[in-house]
């Protein structure tokens, strides 16, 4: 019952224009505590990994500890009731509706012809150099991060509230929030940030193969790509979804990329497929929906059993 109402909550609202310009989002909180971490730890010399892990076990302990004691004042407080104070404090966890939001005004600045639009946009949602995206290059991007992002913003968060509650969500969402802001191989995160990228890896090992199958399923189809390139991507999860949105679209992903004016030759995902354009991202937003459909069913029956 908890589960199924935040994702309606989330469906429905997202997280309010304004009610985050009055109070912010609670991700904002990990993000300033990270960035303060890093400032003070991440320094040169054979502590900065040990500060990194400082940095993650202080982070799980608000996010957990916090999520352990919102849990338990709101169910002593609501009884009965109880289920429905769970779904609020879910809500702001979950990303049906952003990444929906996100996603589309890249597809409809494509379908317009406005390149220089649908870059802008896919910028917002995308850590590539953007500039000098092509059609498929931009289409691509948008496709991508909607696959990648439909399993750590909704799958993976609904998978740890399912697991462990409010603390489970809320230390899932620290863990993913700080391993993309720090998990990264360059300098200076290299060692900094290896605890976070590890744990986030480990944290959605299931919840990145649920989010393929899901894909594939709402998709009509892609396991024999799915299965075949998701060990293409350097993470050992992102893989998974995008290889599975590849397969379904018969398009292909990833590739050659750029970051900060330095081009990563990557692998592409689905290389005999199609360059991506913006009817390919527009069927993408299909398989999505139709994916997030499939998750509101799973967890309806989950939650039927477990009553």
């Amino acid at each position: 019952m908890v589960e199924l109402a935040a994702l309606m909550l989330d469906a429905a609202f997202g997280w309010p224009a304004r009610l985050h310009a009055r109070i912010g989002h609670p991700v904002g909180l990990f993000a300033s505590i990270i960035a303060t971490c890093e400032r003070r730890w991440n320094r040169p010399g054979r502590w900065r990994r040990l500060g990194g892990i400082a940095t993650l076990l202080l982070l799980l302990i608000i996010a957990a500890g916090g999520g352990w004691i919102l849990e338990t004042v709101i169910r002593r407080l609501l009884g009965a009731w109880a289920w429905a104070g769970l779904a609020l404090a879910a809500w702001p966890a979950l990303a049906q509706r952003s990444l929906f939001d996100h996603v589309l005004p890249v597809i409809r600045a494509l379908e317009a012809g406005d390149l220089a639009a649908a870059r802008q946009a896919v910028s917002l949602i995308v850590g590539r150099d953007t500039a000098a995206l092509d059609e498929a290059g931009t289409a691509r991007a948008a496709i991508e991060s909607l696959a990648e992002s439909f399993c750590d913003g909704i799958v993976a968060p609904l998978f740890w509230l399912m697991v462990g509650g409010l603390p489970g969500i809320w230390a899932y969402k620290a863990v993913n929030t700080a391993d993309s802001l720090i998990g990264h191989r360059e300098e200076p995160f290299a060692a900094f940030g290896w605890a976070a990228a590890r744990f986030d890896d480990l944290l959605n090992l299931a919840p990145a193969r649920l989010s393929a199958v899901f894909l594939c399923i709402a998709g009509g189809g892609g396991w024999r790509i799915l299965w075949r390139d998701h060990a293409r991507h350097a993470s050992p999860n992102a893989g998974w979804p995008e290889a599975a949105m590849a397969g379904a679209l018969e398009v292909r992903l990833a590739g050659p990329i750029h970051y900060d004016g330095v081009r990563h030759d990557k692998p592409w995902i689905g290389g005999e497929g199609g360059d991506a354009t913006s009817a390919t991202g527009r069927a993408a937003l299909g398989i999505y929906v139709r994916a997030c459909a499939l998750l509101w069913l799973a967890t309806s029956l989950i939650s039927g059993v477990r009553l």
